[in-house]
């Protein structure tokens, strides 16, 4: 980055700042309106926001992988999914980012331009900062959201767990691991190869 171009970003994070609301008074209007202006990955609970970490190379080859996956299995049957950034409104006050989204039908009214207003199923890649965040509170937001379907897909341990919704939480559709083939109980005939999908080159750390 240049010296200008560091200069101008230090200018517009000076002036979020100082426009921004304090944590805990934040609303969706705000939210959507700091999200128009930053490149970062922003999400809002309740009137608070948190600044999603920058993902690994690891997050996303897995991610890229899993997104391919699901993409040849959708268009034929009218289907749609998409990655992050990508805003996905649970209720009001609260909106996520999840890494994929899909719906089953693309005419689907909840398909919208600026924010999603639901989903068919989401999937997680976790981030080893905080994995709780994956497992514990967005288990809890998409089903209160209603979200039929949440897959996690956890590098560290190499695992795919598939959550189905049932009344208002979600149950175990199974914890696939390396040897084993995850499958959906929402997409008929869908499957990952566990192993394949964590065996692709890994970035040398430095």
């Amino acid at each position: 980055m240049t010296e200008t171009a560091g200069n101008s970003q230090a200018a517009l994070d000076d002036l979020l700042r100082a426009a921004a609301p304090p944590q805990g008074c934040w609303r969706d209007e705000d939210y959507l309106w700091l999200t128009e202006r930053i490149n970062r990955v922003v999400e809002l609970t309740d009137g608070r926001i948190e600044e999603l970490p920058m993902p690994t190379s690891t997050h996303q080859v897995v991610l890229s992988v899993l997104y391919g996956l699901l993409l040849r299995h959708l268009e034929p049957r009218g289907g749609l999914v998409l990655f992050a950034p990508l805003r996905l409104r649970l209720r009001a006050g609260k909106f996520r980012e999840p890494d994929l989204l899909l719906l089953l039908d693309q005419t689907d009214p909840r398909y919208q331009d600026d924010y999603w207003l639901g989903a068919d199923l989401v999937a997680e890649v976790v981030s080893p900062d905080n994995p709780d965040r994956d497992y514990i509170d967005k288990r809890s937001d998409y089903a209160e959201a209603g979200i039929p379907e949440y897959w996690i897909v956890d590098p560290r341990t190499e695992t795919i767990t598939v959550l189905e919704l049932c009344a208002d939480s979600y149950v175990e559709h199974g914890v696939f691991g390396r040897g084993d083939t995850a499958t959906s109980s929402l997409l008929a005939g869908f499957g990952v190869d566990v192993s394949a999908l964590f065996d692709r080159p890994r970035p040398t750390l430095v």
